[in-house]
C-alpha cells in the first residue's frame, strides 16, 4: 500500500538510531537499513558516542526510492531490541 508523503522520491534521507554502545551498533544497524537498501554505501554510514560514552548515535544517509522502504526501515529499526530510538 502507497502512502502520501511530503517527500519526493528517489531522495537521500537520513535516519537515526540511537542504542548503546555495545561494540557493534554501527554494523547492527547498518546491516537492518541493508534488507530494505541494500546499496547503502560505508561512507553513508556515521557514528558519535554520547558524552557520557554509554550510547552511540549512527546516522544513515539512505537513497530512499519510496515511503514504503522507509517504513520498512523503521518497522525493522524499532522492533531491534538493541535499539533504544530510531528517528
Amino acid at each position: 500500500m502507497s502512502h502520501a508523503s511530503p517527500l519526493q522520491f528517489p531522495c537521500e534521507f537520513p535516519i537515526k538510531a540511537f542504542g548503546l554502545d555495545s561494540g557493534g551498533f554501527t554494523q547492527l544497524v547498518a546491516g537492518i537499513a541493508r534488507r530494505h537498501a541494500p546499496d547503502l554505501d560505508e561512507t553513508a554510514v556515521t557514528s558519535r558516542p554520547s558524552k557520557g560514552g554509554k550510547y552511540l548515535s549512527v546516522t544513515l544517509l539512505v537513497q530512499a526510492e519510496s515511503q514504503d522502504q522507509l517504513d520498512a526501515i523503521y518497522r525493522d529499526l524499532s522492533a531491534c531490541p538493541e535499539v533504544v530510538m530510531a528517528l
